[in-house]
């Protein structure tokens, strides 16, 4: 399962919108068939720490470091886990059975495309929360300047 979507580093609100709708005739098809909506991608928040750090948390349950990747690919965050293979063997050998299993162990992989001169500085997997730390870092000639207007001075026109 590939989930492609824009980074955004500020709220867009039309994008919520449109995905909301999907949500719920998802849900609505779930109902009316009994099977259970698959989400598109581990559920994430986007959190402001700074003014130019901000912190991605993707909720991924059950997930080890080792079942997990992060690179960084010509300004594309990507993020994947993939089950190891022992436990793939384990859960269909074993004698135990699961009788109800609610939390998604599904392979998976989300990429973000992320803003320029944004980069990931670190990070970090604790209580089935990974935190992914970025930092836009732009350079001192690209931000914007104020630019100050001298009303004493008068052109004048000579002939």
């Amino acid at each position: 399962m590939m989930t492609l979507r824009t980074f955004p580093v500020l709220h867009d609100l039309s994008d919520s919108l449109f995905a909301d709708r999907f949500n719920r005739i998802d849900r609505l098809f779930s109902q009316l068939t009994g099977n259970t909506p698959l989400p598109a991608m581990p559920a994430y928040n986007i959190r402001r720490l700074a003014d130019n750090r901000y912190e991605l948390t993707l909720s991924v349950p059950g997930w080890k470091e080792s079942e997990l990747e992060i690179e960084t690919v010509g300004g594309q965050l990507n993020i994947s886990g993939k089950r190891e293979e022992e436990e793939k063997e384990e859960t269909e050998n074993s004698e135990e059975r699961w009788i109800h299993r609610g939390i998604s162990r599904s392979d998976f992989r989300a990429s973000y495309n992320l803003p320029e001169h944004v980069k990931v500085t670190g990070a970090s997997l604790e209580n089935g929360l990974l935190a992914i730390e970025l930092l836009q870092d732009i350079p001192e000639e690209e931000k914007p300047q104020r630019i100050s207007i001298n009303a004493n001075s008068v052109l004048e026109h000579k002939p």
